[in-house]
């Protein structure tokens, strides 16, 4: 009886930048900051730089996996979302105070972004909005 294999999930490359990681994958990124940083607009060029080296041509998602507690300035949803190639946006964090910034960050950016609880159900959404479905 054959069940179907799992397809495996590979990292292309892990960034380590000063407020955290950015972990890239074949159509997303995954980033998880430090608690207590700052992702500035200087700090933000980083990450899409990083967007810009792996998907120039092609659509990606992002999920920022919040574990820990950190800031960010939101002018740079401003920039984020001049990426016609971002196609989702994904927050990950079981803290009631993401979830309210999470409504602030929302106002800036624009375009289509979600809250989840559960990082699985954003790695859901995220492959079906890049894939355009």
């Amino acid at each position: 009886m054959n069940v179907g294999k799992q397809k495996k999930t590979v990292v292309i490359k892990e960034y380590q930048l000063e407020v955290g990681t950015v972990t890239v994958y074949d159509n997303y990124m995954v980033s998880s900051f430090e608690e207590g940083s700052t992702l500035t607009l200087e700090r933000a060029y980083q990450i899409l730089g990083i967007a810009e080296i792996h998907f120039r041509n092609k659509n990606f998602g992002f999920i920022s996996h919040r574990q820990n507690s950190y800031a960010v300035d939101p002018t740079v949803y401003t920039y984020l979302r001049s990426l016609d190639n971002l196609k989702a946006f994904a927050i990950v964090s079981v803290k009631e105070i993401d979830m309210h910034n999470f409504k602030i960050e929302k106002l800036f950016y624009k375009k289509p972004m979600k809250f989840f609880i559960q990082y699985d159900n954003a790695l859901t959404w995220v492959k079906r909005r890049v894939k355009g479905r």
